[in-house]
C-alpha cells in the first residue's frame, strides 16, 4: 500500500511539473553540450592569439567548462522553483565542507594559478623539481602533463611543483658546456689548453663569451683540464657529447695521457737465511 501510494504521489508529481522536467533536462543537456563546446572553442582561439601564451590555454579552458557547469546546474535547480539565494547558500555550505575534504585538491588548483601567473616554467621547456624531470606538455588545473627525456609520460599534481625548487634547463637562450678531463702530470699543459681550444674552434660556440681552457684542479694522479664554451641552448647537449668524444680522440692523436688509476704490486722476496 505505501508503494501504491509513493508510486500515485511521484506520477501526480511528474505529471503537475511536466514542463519543468522537461526544461530541466533540456538545460542541462544544452549546458553539457555548451561547456565542451566553450572549452574546446578556447583551447583552439586561445593558441592563436599571440598576446596570451600557450601554457594558461588548459587552465583557461577547464575553468570556462566549470563555470558553464556551475550555472547549469544552478538553472536546473531554478527549474524547480528553488530560490537563488537558497542554492547559493547551499552551494556556500557545499564549498565549504568540499574545501575541507578536498584541501589537497584545492592546493593543487592554487598552485596551477599560481604556476600560471608567476611562470617559472612554460609548455615545452624541460624542468627539474627536484627530482621530477621531464618536458612540460602542459599546465591543467589540477596537474601538470610532463614528458621525461626517454619519452615517458608523467602526470604531476600542481602543488607538487610549487613546493619544489624548479630549475628550468630551457629558458636561458645561452647555455655553457664545460668538459673536464685530467692529463698525465708529465704531459704537456700548453699542448692540451691548444689542442682543446682547437675543439673549441666550432660554428655552434659563440663568440662571446669567448671559450677558455685553464687548469681547474690538480688530482692526486692527474692535472684536470677544463673547457668552457657557451652555445644557443637547443646545441647544448649535442655539443657536450661531441666534445667529450673530440677531447678523447685529439688527445690520442697527440700523444696527450689521460691517466686512469693503477694498482702496483711490489713482490719483496726474502733471501732465506743460512
Amino acid at each position: 500500500m505505501e508503494y501504491a501510494q509513493v508510486l500515485t504521489v511521484s506520477t501526480e508529481w511528474l505529471i503537475s511539473n511536466t514542463v519543468s522536467v522537461a526544461s530541466a533536462f533540456l538545460i542541462l543537456w544544452v549546458g553539457w553540450w555548451l561547456s565542451k563546446f566553450l572549452s574546446n572553442h578556447v583551447a583552439t582561439l586561445l593558441p592563436r592569439t599571440r598576446r596570451i601564451d600557450n601554457t594558461i590555454t588548459p587552465l583557461v579552458s577547464q575553468l570556462v567548462r566549470y563555470g558553464v557547469l556551475i550555472v547549469t546546474f544552478i538553472a536546473v535547480l531554478g527549474q524547480f522553483g528553488v530560490q537563488t539565494a537558497s542554492i547559493l547558500a547551499v552551494l556556500g555550505a557545499a564549498g565549504l565542507a568540499i574545501a575541507l575534504a578536498l584541501q589537497g585538491t584545492l592546493s593543487n588548483i592554487a598552485a596551477g594559478v599560481m604556476l600560471i601567473w608567476l611562470r617559472p616554467f612554460n609548455a615545452g621547456e624541460y624542468i627539474d623539481a627536484e627530482g621530477i624531470a621531464g618536458t612540460v606538455v602542459e599546465i591543467g588545473l589540477f596537474g601538470t602533463r610532463m614528458r621525461t627525456f626517454d619519452g615517458i609520460y608523467i602526470y604531476v599534481p600542481n602543488s607538487k611543483l610549487w613546493d619544489a625548487r624548479i630549475t628550468n634547463f630551457t629558458r636561458e637562450t645561452t647555455r655553457m658546456v664545460e668538459i673536464k678531463v685530467g692529463i698525465a702530470y708529465t704531459a704537456d699543459i700548453a699542448k692540451a689548453r691548444a689542442v682543446m681550444l682547437e675543439i673549441a674552434k666550432d660554428e655552434r660556440v659563440l663568440a662571446e663569451p669567448a671559450p677558455s681552457v685553464f687548469v681547474s684542479n690538480l688530482g692526486e694522479s692527474s692535472v684536470e683540464m677544463a673547457m668552457r664554451v657557451w652555445v644557443n641552448g637547443p646545441n647544448w647537449w649535442s655539443t657536450k657529447i661531441d666534445f667529450m668524444e673530440k677531447v678523447k680522440t685529439r688527445f690520442d692523436q697527440n700523444g696527450i695521457e689521460i691517466p686512469y688509476n693503477k694498482l702496483d704490486i711490489n713482490i719483496l722476496r726474502r733471501t732465506p737465511a743460512h
